[in-house]
């Protein structure tokens, strides 16, 4: 797994390209909460239930505060076809080279059935106004995730 991220420290800056090609940064949201949870693939079951569930309860993040990002290796070909097909209405990423993802800690070796290999492993963080780590999770479960993140944000 490359390097973990430490809760309180300044959460390095991307430069992505979104769903609907249009680059978007992190320091963009400066001054606001984000919530940023990297997903493995569009259109698998995990990844489609995480995506829906942030998308079924985006009001209440919104209302608490929070911007909602989430990223993949996925083209953004691809993005945009789940975003369209899952009705998803906050911004997706494409992390196509993982950079993001291994300067996130998001990387690293995993195993899916009887195959272990280097690739995405789902982790969601949550950055403050100022830029820090709020909150760190690594390998984290799709169900029920966003209901113990609304839980423990309040939102």
């Amino acid at each position: 797994m490359t390097q973990p991220l430490e809760l309180g420290s300044i959460a390095p800056d991307f430069t992505l390209t979104d769903a609907t090609g249009f680059e978007r940064s992190l320091s963009d949201y400066r001054g606001e909460k984000v919530i940023v949870y990297f997903y493995p693939a569009a259109f698998t079951p995990g990844c489609t239930t995480e995506a829906c569930d942030f998308r079924d309860n985006l009001a209440q993040f919104e209302g608490a505060g929070y911007k909602v990002l989430g990223i993949s290796p996925d083209s953004v070909e691809r993005l945009k076809e789940f975003a369209d097909a899952e009705q998803l209405p906050y911004t997706l990423l494409s992390d196509e080279d993982a950079e993001v993802a291994k300067a996130w800690g998001a990387w690293g070796e995993k195993t899916v059935g009887d195959r272990t290999f280097e690739g995405l492993i789902r982790s969601t963080m949550v950055v403050d106004e100022a830029g820090r780590f709020q909150s760190i999770e690594y390998r984290v479960d799709p169900n029920g995730h966003v209901a113990r993140l609304r839980e423990m944000l309040a939102a």
